[in-house]
This record gives structure tokens, sequence and C-alpha cells, in this order.
């Protein structure tokens, strides 16, 4: 979770304080239940699940105040890695 967190701090640019820390790591565990919910089973010690895990969480800690939906870079992502996954579970 830590290696995840920092991550996230730095995504977001608050990485100077620890008042956050609590919320983000809900933050995480959220964004890790949705990609589940997608299909995808992680791998975190895998780099590439880690960093999908944080742009999620990301998304949702900013889609707070701007509503926005979800980036296509974060679509294209999680497509990608479902596919991956179909493909190597055959």
């Amino acid at each position: 979770m830590d290696e995840l967190l920092g991550m996230l701090k730095v995504d977001l640019g608050i990485k100077a304080t620890t008042a956050y820390d609590e919320r983000l790591e809900q933050y995480i565990e959220a964004a890790k239940k949705s990609i589940a919910e997608e299909g995808i089973t992680l791998d975190l010690e895998d780099i590439q699940d880690c960093q999908i895990v944080v742009m999620y969480a990301a998304w949702t800690w900013r889609k707070r105040d701007s509503g926005e939906g979800m980036p296509r870079m974060l679509r294209y992502a999680l497509n990608n890695r479902v596919f991956r996954e179909k493909i190597r579970n055959g």
C-alpha cells in the first residue's frame, strides 16, 4: 500500500503532507475493487497494474471537483489489461 500511496500522492501533487493519507488509501482500495469489477485480476507486483490502480484512484479523486468522465487513457489501459488477461488465460 505504501508504494501505491506514494505514487498516487506524486500524481496528485500532494506529496509534502500526510493529512490525506487515510482518505487516499480508501481511494486506492476503491480503485482496486472497481478494477476487479471490470474482470481484472490485479498483480500488484506488476508495475503496469500498480499504475492502473494509481490512475484510477487519481481520476476518482479529481472527479470529485470536476465531475469529468473517465479519461480515454485510463479506459484504454483497462481495456488492454482485460485483453491481456484473457489472452493469458486462454
